[in-house]
Formats: C-alpha cells, sequence, structure tokens
C-alpha cells in the first residue's frame, strides 16, 4: 500500500507543474550569455522572477533568486552601523543561527502560551535600546504548530520605533496571505521546495531599494544584477516560479480543504488518546499544521513506530529533527520538558486526502494501543 506523506512543512513533493516547467528549462544555456540560447535561458529566470515579485507585490527588481531560506536569512541579517537585531523566540534554525550580528547586539522577544509573538516583550526589548535602530526577524507562521505570526502588528511597532521587519514567509506562502501588503514587512524570503517546487532555489524580495544588501554575500561574475554572484539555476528558477504560482492560484480552496482535514485528524486523535496535547490550538494557525503530543510516549519511538507503519511524520523541525535537545519553539511557549519530549507534527499538503487521513488514524490507534500496552507491561 502506498505510503502516507504527513511532513510538507520539511518538504513538499514536487507538483506535476512544477517538474514540467524543470524538464523544459534543463537544457537552457547560460542566462549571461548574449546569443538565442543564452537569452532564452535570460528569459526563463527573469519570467519566474516577475512571477515571485508579483505575488509578493514588489517590483521585479528587487527580487534576488538565492539557494533557499538559509541563504535569505544569512543575506538579509547582516548588521549594518547602529543596528541591533530582535528575534521571535520560535525562529527557524537559519535565522537563529544565521545572521551576522554580534551576540550583544541581539535580543530575543518572548511568545505567549499559543506560540505567537509576545508583543509585549517587543516593546519591552525595542524600549531597551532607543537609539539603536531595531531589525525584527519574524516568522509569518511557525515551522512546528503552525501558528500564525502578528506580523502586520509588529510592523506597525518596529516602524514607529524607526525599524525594519524580515519576515521569514517559507511555511506561510500559499497558506495564509503573505504579499507586503499583508504582512507589512519590509523584507520577505521564500522557499521553492516548500512550496512543491525543486529544492536549492528560493527568492529574497524587498520592498524598497534602499534596503538591498550594500554587498554580495556571495560574490563572483555579477549575477543577479550583483546582488548574488554564481550562474543561475535556471531550471530550478522555472520550477520553482510555477509551483509557487499553482499554489498561490489555489491557496483559498486547498487551504479551506486542509484545514478541514485537519480538524478531521485532530478530532480523531483525541477520540483515540483524550490525554493528547495539542499545540498552538487556541491560535490562528497554518491549515496544513497540526502539532500534538501524547505524553509518556517519546517522539523518536513514535516516529519510527509510525514509519514502519507507512506513515512519514516528523518530531518537529527537519533542521532539528534526531537531535536530543527538545524543541525551543514549545519551550518557547513554556510546554513541559516531558511533554515537549513526546511531540509530533503532522504537516499536509497538495497531494494529501481524506482517505490517507483515516487511514492515518486507524494507524494511530494501533500504535497508540500497542505502546500504552508496553507501558504497562
Amino acid at each position: 500500500m502506498r505510503r502516507i506523506y504527513f511532513d510538507y512543512n520539511a518538504t513538499a513533493p514536487l507538483r506535476p507543474v512544477a517538474r514540467d516547467a524543470v524538464i523544459r528549462a534543463l537544457d537552457a544555456g547560460n542566462p549571461s550569455s548574449v546569443h538565442s540560447e543564452g537569452r532564452a535561458a535570460r528569459a526563463l529566470v527573469e519570467n519566474a522572477r516577475v512571477a515571485i515579485a508579483r505575488a509578493l507585490g514588489t517590483p521585479a527588481d528587487r527580487v534576488v533568486f538565492v539557494s533557499g531560506a538559509t541563504e535569505a536569512a544569512a543575506t538579509a541579517l547582516r548588521p549594518r552601523a547602529g543596528e541591533r537585531l530582535l528575534i521571535g523566540a520560535g525562529e527557524h534554525a537559519c535565522v537563529q543561527a544565521g545572521h551576522s550580528f554580534s551576540a550583544g547586539d541581539v535580543a530575543t522577544v518572548g511568545l505567549d502560551p499559543q506560540g505567537r509573538l509576545d508583543l509585549g516583550d517587543l516593546r519591552a526589548r525595542l524600549a531597551e535600546a532607543p537609539d539603536r535602530r531595531p531589525i525584527l526577524a519574524l516568522q509569518a507562521a511557525n515551522n512546528e504548530t503552525g501558528a500564525v505570526q502578528p506580523v502586520a502588528e509588529a510592523a506597525e511597532i518596529v516602524h514607529a520605533a524607526g525599524g525594519i521587519v524580515v519576515c521569514d514567509a517559507v511555511q506561510a506562502f500559499s497558506r495564509i496571505p503573505c504579499s507586503f501588503a499583508a504582512t507589512g514587512a519590509d523584507v520577505l524570503f521564500l522557499s521553492s521546495h516548500k512550496l512543491g517546487g525543486p529544492k536549492g532555489t528560493g527568492a529574497l524580495a524587498y520592498l524598497r531599494r534602499d534596503l538591498m544588501p550594500e554587498k554580495a554575500l556571495i560574490r563572483g561574475g555579477g549575477q543577479e544584477r550583483s546582488f548574488r554572484g554564481g550562474t543561475e539555476n535556471v531550471a530550478a528558477n522555472a520550477g520553482f516560479a510555477a509551483a509557487l504560482t499553482e499554489a498561490e492560484a489555489r491557496r483559498e480552496a486547498e487551504s479551506a480543504r486542509l484545514g478541514q482535514l485537519r480538524d478531521y485528524l485532530q478530532a480523531g486523535l483525541l477520540e483515540i488518546a483524550p490525554e493528547t496535547a495539542i499545540f498552538a490550538d487556541e491560535a490562528a494557525r497554518t491549515a496544513n499544521t497540526l502539532a500534538f503530543a501524547v505524553p509518556g510516549l517519546a517522539a523518536e519511538t513514535l516516529v519510527a513506530a509510525f514509519d514502519v507503519e507507512g506513515v512519514a511524520l516528523s518530531s518537529g523541525s527537519a533542521c532539528s529533527s534526531g537531535k536530543v535537545s527538545p524543541s525551543h519553539v514549545l519551550a518557547a511557549m513554556g510546554v513541559a520538558p516531558d511533554v515537549a519530549g513526546s511531540a509530533l507534527r503532522v504537516s499536509l499538503g497538495w497531494g494529501s486526502t481524506q482517505e490517507e487521513g483515516m487511514r492515518f488514524l486507524e494507524i494511530f490507534a494501533k500504535v497508540h494501543e500497542r505502546m500504552r500496552r508496553r507501558l504497562r507491561t
């Protein structure tokens, strides 16, 4: 029987439309060449740039292709004179570890128990250094819990203090509105493979030209208008744009469909195992994400048990799964360590079906009973 893939927040399977776009572009020339083959490749790259710029609501010349979210964060989060970085406590590792601010110029902004940025704490952190220009790094939605962050509200506060907001829209784009107008952010970045595009490409977009990097992080032949050196990944960029366009066009319908499936799974989990804890259940969440814990059952053991039964899910971020340390997101929410150690994440996407949801609950019931029985003996 076909395996159930419920780990879309780690990576989404390649959409057919993206696969077709990649295959068509694989034989393209070098986009820096002036001959016909080079111009055709350049057209593929620029058409992809326009599609991403249109979706985000900024001119195409303010979109820079990068290798993914990690490079985007490292590029965007470089200090200029007089700046101070504020990082939400639940941010992805590419933000928490990927910036180049010195330790004394960084402060963490806490989360509330539902995993949302604490705006009161944001105001307190801003008051600590009123003479410094604040840069707030904040996700649009958390990758572990799905909690939608108050980016627009935070941006209003930060802008009043003369600062800017760098928004990681990786998990939120195509699930909630993520344009510059919708978020109020000044800088946004995306990752192709979270949308069902190919791995190895992403986009860093700016609302204003003066916010763009003074120097390239990766220097070379002057590609990307000298903002990012290296021959462009033509085929991946074409696939990225195709996936993004389809995902955004279907956003409302997919959010409704996946929200119903997520709620069905949540109700089923609680019926089978009433002791189950659901994280961020009182917050607005992306429709595709369900984070939960069955107290007393170790997450690593559960992930392995589900894998044997044909289900792929995770115990948190794909960048930190398998590590001994508990989730920093759940810790920031005040979740007890023993409960956090049982945390699992189901994340749905374009290929997820109701039939898979029914099968998952059947498997969950079997795994839960088997593991509880072992604990009783």
